[in-house]
C-alpha cells in the first residue's frame, strides 16, 4: 500500500541571523490520510520541533456554546485511552519535551519540541492525543474552572474589556465577534458529549498541516509519521464555518471604570490575508501607526502633544476576515483630544499620501525585519504551517521582499483612501467617563 503521496518539494530560502548564506530546504508532502507535512532539516541541534495546525478554531463553535473549540484544545493532553493526564505529564518530564495546545478563531494548534532520541516516544504521544483523547469528566470540570477564572480576570483588565467590546461591535452576528474562550454562560453549558463530538468532527488529518523543523530528513520524517498516524483516519465533512462576517455600524461604546487612564480602541473592518492589497496596506499602516516611534500617530499623539505614552495601529488579517484598529492609553481628561488627533491622522493620510522618504523608510524596515520571524526552529515551524494555511507558497520568503519593494506612493494613497474609513469608526472607551467629558 502506498503510504505517502509527495505533492511538492521546493527550496525555502531563509536567511538566519549570523548565517546570511544559510538556506534550509523545506519540503512538502501529503500522507495518504490527507495530512499535509512540511519539513525543514536543521542539523545544528539534535532536536525536533512540531507545529500542527488543525482547522478546528472557535469559528466552528455551535450557537450557544462559544468556547467549545478552546476547551477541546486545552483538554487534548489530559487523558487518552492509553495514559492518564499524570502519565502524560510524566513522559514529558522524563524526556524533557514540551507539549502545548491552544486555539484561535481559525485553528487549533499543537506544538511539541523534543530531543531526536525521544522521537518515537513523542510521536506515539502525539498520535494518542489526536486519535484517542478521552476527555475525563473531572478534567473537563477542572479546565472549565480555569477558563472561567480567565474570563473573570479579563473583566478587571481595561485593555481586554476594550478589545472584547470592539470585536463584538465589529462582528455582531458572527462567531468572530465572540471571545475564543467563550463567555461564563456559554462555557457552563459545554458538556463532555459536546467536547467529544467536536473532537471527532474536526480533529481529522485532512484538516491538518504539520510543520516539522529539526535534525531529521524529510523522507525519514514522512515515513515515521505515516507509521505513527496510521490509525488517524479521514472523517466525513465537518460543519462549515461562517462566511466572511458582515461588519457592524460606526458607534461609540463607553464603559465606565474608575481609572486614571482611558483605554481606547478605534477601528473598523480590515482585509483578509489573501487580499491582493495586503502588502500595500502593511506599508501604509507602518507609516500611520505600526512603525513605533517612526509613525505619524506616535509623532502627533505622543511627541507633539504628550497625549499618550503609547499609540499604535494595526491591520490584522486572518483567512476569512480582517480588522483595523488604533489602540492607545491616555489620561481621562485628554481622551477626546487623543481621539480627535488620531482621526485627523487617518484623514490626513487619505488626503495627502506619504513622502518618498517615509515610503522608503517603511519598506526598508518591513523587509529588514522579516528574517526575525524565522530566527528559531519554533518560529520556522510556525511560519511553515501559516504559509501553507494561507496558501502563500514555500517560496514566500523569496517573494516577500519584492512584494514590498513594488509598493509605490500611489499604492499607499490608493489603499489609504479605500481601506481607512473614518466614517465607519467603531470607538470603544474604557475610562472614568465622568472625567472624559464624552457625551453618552
Amino acid at each position: 500500500m502506498k503510504l505517502i503521496a509527495p505533492l511538492l518539494s521546493l527550496s525555502l530560502l531563509i536567511g538566519l541571523p549570523g548565517m546570511p548564506e544559510a538556506r534550509p530546504l523545506a519540503q512538502r508532502s501529503a500522507l495518504e490520510n490527507g495530512l499535509v507535512v512540511l519539513t525543514s532539516e536543521q542539523k545544528s541541534l539534535p532536536m525536533i520541533t512540531f507545529n500542527l495546525l488543525i482547522e478546528a478554531g472557535s469559528r466552528y463553535d455551535p450557537p450557544g456554546r462559544a468556547g467549545l473549540a478552546n476547551l477541546t484544545a486545552r483538554l487534548l493532553t489530559y487523558g487518552t485511552q492509553g495514559r492518564t493526564a499524570l502519565q502524560i505529564a510524566e513522559v514529558l518530564d522524563f524526556t524533557g519535551a514540551t507539549l502545548s495546545t491552544g486555539s484561535s478563531e481559525e485553528a487549533a494548534v499543537v506544538t511539541m519540541t523534543l530531543l531526536k532520541k525521544d522521537l518515537d516516544t513523542g510521536l506515539d504521544l502525539l498520535a494518542e492525543i489526536l486519535t484517542a483523547a478521552t476527555f475525563p469528566s473531572e478534567e473537563i470540570e477542572r479546565q472549565r474552572q480555569s477558563v472561567l477564572a480567565t474570563i473573570k480576570a479579563k473583566q478587571d483588565d481595561p485593555g481586554e474589556i476594550a478589545q472584547e467590546k470592539f470585536t463584538e461591535a465589529l462582528f455582531p452576528l458572527s462567531p468572530y465577534g465572540r471571545p475564543v474562550e467563550g463567555t461564563e454562560e456559554s462555557v457552563k453549558r459545554i458538556d463532555r458529549d459536546g467536547v467529544g463530538e467536536f473532537y471527532r468532527s474536526f480533529y481529522r488529518p485532512e484538516r491538518g498541516i504539520l510543520a516539522v523543523v529539526g535534525d531529521i530528513s524529510h523522507q525519514e520524517m514522512v515515513e515515521r509519521l505515516a507509521r505513527a498516524f496510521r490509525a488517524w483516519r479521514r472523517g466525513s465533512a465537518g460543519r462549515e464555518g461562517p462566511e466572511e462576517p458582515e461588519p457592524g455600524p460606526a458607534t461609540l461604546i463607553q464603559i465606565h471604570k474608575d481609572l486614571t487612564q482611558a483605554n481606547i480602541i478605534i477601528g473598523h473592518e480590515g482585509v483578509s490575508r489573501g487580499h491582493p492589497d495586503y502588502y500595500a496596506i502593511q506599508v501604509m499602516n507602518y507609516i500611520l501607526g505600526g512603525g513605533g516611534f517612526s509613525s505619524r500617530l506616535m509623532d502627533s499623539v505622543r511627541n507633539e502633544r504628550g497625549l499618550a505614552y503609547s499609540v499604535y495601529s494595526g491591520f490584522y488579517s486572518e483567512k476569512n476576515f480582517g480588522t483595523f484598529q488604533i489602540s492607545m492609553q491616555t489620561r481621562n481628561e485628554s481622551a477626546q483630544e487623543a481621539m480627535r488627533v488620531a482621526t485627523e491622522e487617518i484623514r490626513r493620510l487619505r488626503e495627502e499620501g506619504v513622502s518618498p522618504e517615509e515610503l522608503q523608510a517603511a519598506k526598508d524596515y518591513v523587509i529588514g525585519s522579516f528574517p526575525l520571524r524565522l530566527d528559531t526552529n519554533r518560529r520556522i515551524a510556525g511560519f511553515l504551517a501559516q504559509a501553507e494555511y494561507f496558501q502563500l507558497g514555500l517560496d514566500y520568503p523569496d517573494q516577500y521582499p519584492e512584494l514590498i519593494r513594488r509598493v509605490t506612493e500611489e499604492d499607499v494613497l490608493r489603499v489609504a483612501r479605500r481601506y481607512l474609513k473614518p466614517e465607519r469608526l467603531i470607538v470603544v472607551v474604557v475610562a472614568n467617563q465622568e472625567k472624559t467629558g464624552l457625551k453618552k
